[in-house]
């Protein structure tokens, strides 16, 4: 087993756990970090842990594909952002993953929350998270999406075209007022992956800063008396992993602000700046600072007021990924291995329908072999889904035992997000569960689909 695969040194996840960020030299704005859960750690027989609890013993007890979700790993990430933005609002954003107990952990370590449908609003305001401190985006609000959000009470509301202006303030009751932010493309490209940036002009999300729209829909918000614009909203993209295209946003946006003070006379209390921020997938990968980002940021966003004359406006944002992918592992049993022109396949009984991202984005995995201790010497191999698609890739050319075998279990780690919220139904295998582990206990949080809730949607002949 090639030793990068392996739980970070201790003294690498004692330091983490004691700051927040990564390991001390790993630079200004960038940072390398393990992909493990802090928690994760050897045992006998060549098992891991994660939370105190044996995978294989999961595996056992839930089957597999299984996603495991280290409660205090994610109760940590949440804290280091308050201590990275103080005196901001954090808000995560349930894109990622969400259920019932993701919205009450990051409630009760203070954070708000960033939805984009009326099913995620419904599912965390009955869940008990207070509406107020909740977002709502979207770049298509349906209908419903908006009167869920009035009927519920929304905090804010992320205005994304003009002629959300008018619907919204058409459904809102005689009397009633709504807190928005107007979405701002400030021009900027930065993010991981072509599908993933947002911050430039030629995607769908948004208002432009170069053409004017988003002055013109500000100048609208400001004209409807049931509306409040609170402030402005941005979004650069996701897996960013520097600090320095957030520099460039804030002076874009403390420029916008000082716009509007000028030729509309007001001063908006508050600056979204969106989430986006990478962690590593594999080892020595890069991984955005999370400290240092904040303190750069409050740092120019400070710099840019005084000189323009502004009082700083609170600051907001919307993390994700950084809080939810590095405290998820994976589970999957090898169903196959063979050897083809000169490739050696490891197929396993998951893939693209409980994890499309290596097929939207190329991303690319670092899965090793847990509860035996390997004979053979590690020789490159690419992990298959089980999916009939040719770009059913899990991770191309990782070390792995040459003697892995059916019925072997691989663990995945940093699975956390974008995993299960957008899985699919393909070839009708149904979706795998997500167990919360925390101090040697295991729980369900969210069970396996099974066959007969397919067939219980399929009512017609």
């Amino acid at each position: 087993m090639s030793h990068s695969t392996l739980p970070r040194p201790a003294h690498e996840t004692a330091h983490e756990a004691r700051t927040g960020t990564a390991p001390e030299g790993a630079g200004e704005t960038e940072g390398h970090s393990g992909v493990w859960p802090r928690s994760a750690g050897p045992l006998a027989r060549g098992d891991l842990a994660v939370g105190g609890v044996p995978l294989t013993g999961l595996a056992d007890r839930f089957g597999t594909p299984a996603y495991v979700l280290d409660e205090d790993e994610i109760r940590t990430r949440c804290r280091s952002y308050l201590q990275a933005f103080p005196d901001a609002d954090v808000y995560y954003a349930a894109k990622a993953f969400l259920c019932r107990a993701m919205a009450h952990w990051v409630q009760e370590e203070g954070l708000g929350l960033d939805v984009c449908s009326a099913g995620e609003l419904e599912l965390a305001v009955t869940t008990g998270f207070p509406p107020d401190r909740i977002v709502l985006h979207g770049n298509a609000k349906s209908p419903d999406d908006l009167r869920t959000a009035l009927r519920l009470g929304v905090g804010r509301i992320v205005i994304d075209s003009t002629s959300e202006i008018a619907r919204l303030a058409a459904a809102l009751p005689a009397g009633a007022r709504q807190k928005v932010l107007v979405r701002v493309v400030p021009g900027i490209a930065a993010g991981g992956h072509a599908k993933i940036r947002t911050g430039t002009d030629d995607q769908k999300f948004g208002l432009s800063l170069a053409d004017g729209s988003a002055q013109h829909a500000i100048a609208r918000s400001l004209g409807q008396p049931r509306l409040q614009l609170v402030g402005l909203h941005c979004h650069l993209g996701s897996q960013i992993t520097t600090v320095k295209p957030y520099l460039s946003a804030v002076r874009r946006m403390v420029g916008l602000l000082a716009r509007v003070h000028e030729q509309h006379g007001i001063t908006l209390p508050e600056l979204d700046l969106g989430g986006g921020h990478g962690v590593a997938y594999r080892p020595g990968e890069p991984a955005l600072d999370i400290a240092v980002l904040g303190a750069r940021i409050r740092a120019e966003l400070a710099r840019g007021c005084a000189a323009a004359g502004l009082p700083v406006p609170r600051l907001a944002v919307e993390p994700g990924r950084a809080i939810a992918g590095p405290a998820g592992v994976a589970l999957y049993r090898v169903l196959a291995v063979k050897q083809t022109a000169g490739h050696r396949f490891v197929a396993v009984d998951g893939g693209m329908s409980d994890n499309p991202r290596p097929a939207l984005y190329g991303v690319r995995y670092a899965p090793r072999l847990v509860g035996r201790s390997p004979s053979a010497t590690p020789e490159p191999m690419t992990v298959v889904g089980r999916h009939c698609e040719a770009g059913d890739v899990l991770a191309t050319d990782v070390l792995l035992p040459g003697d892995i075998r059916p019925g072997d279990l691989l663990a995945v780690p940093v699975a956390g997000a974008y995993h299960l919220s957008m899985a699919s139904g393909y070839n009708l295998v149904g979706r795998p569960p997500v167990i919360a582990v925390a101090d040697g206990r295991a729980r369900l949080l969210v069970r396996r689909e099974s066959l007969a809730d397919i067939q219980e949607r399929d009512i017609g002949l």
